[in-house]
């Protein structure tokens, strides 16, 4: 198998919860790349968007993507928007395998009104739907780039765990 296995997609497709659960089934150590910067700057995403930027943020993401694309055997999940650089985009494809996971917009609009606070995801109701899907237009080019492609919205976690697992044989050594 390859080194690496990312998982990437919009916020709430499940690349943290699934990307735990992927881990533990192939006996890797997961990373999310969201949180590992929370754990270094010591505050939330939230937080650095309000208090430096998202340009900022952006820079500790490249950073955590090139730490990260140097080590083997993890699974690794990244933040909806890493991909939308081509650094990380090359940095990761170089490292292992990528999979997009991928969720209708009503879904997503479902997953993320439950859960904390969503900086890129401004405003509610009509106008959060509408601006996620703008998003995933704008980012469907940087999406289609990745090595496979699973569809979250109507299949358990298990069923999407086994369909990358068959995926995942072709790159076995």
């Amino acid at each position: 198998m390859k080194d690496n296995v990312i998982l990437t997609g919009f916020m709430g497709t499940g690349k943290t919860s699934l990307g735990k659960m992927l881990a533990t089934k192939l006996g890797r150590p997961f990373v999310d790349i969201d949180k590992k910067i929370e754990d270094e700057a010591h505050m939330s995403i939230p937080k650095i968007f309000e208090q430096f930027g998202e340009e900022h943020f952006r820079e500790l993401e490249r950073a955590a993507v090139r730490e990260l694309s140097n080590r083997r055997g993890l699974v690794i999940s990244t933040g909806g928007g890493t991909i939308k650089d081509e650094d990380n985009l090359r940095l990761l494809k170089n490292s292992g395998v990528l999979i997009c996971l991928t969720t209708e917009p009503e879904e997503i609009f479902r997953r993320t009104a439950r859960r904390g606070e969503r900086p890129v995801l401004d405003g509610g109701g009509n106008e959060r739907l509408e601006t996620i899907k703008r998003l995933l237009d704008e980012r469907k080019k940087f999406y289609d780039r990745a090595d496979y492609q699973v569809d979250t919205t109507e299949w358990s976690p298990i069923q999407i765990i086994d369909d990358i697992c068959r995926h995942l044989r072709q790159f076995r050594n």
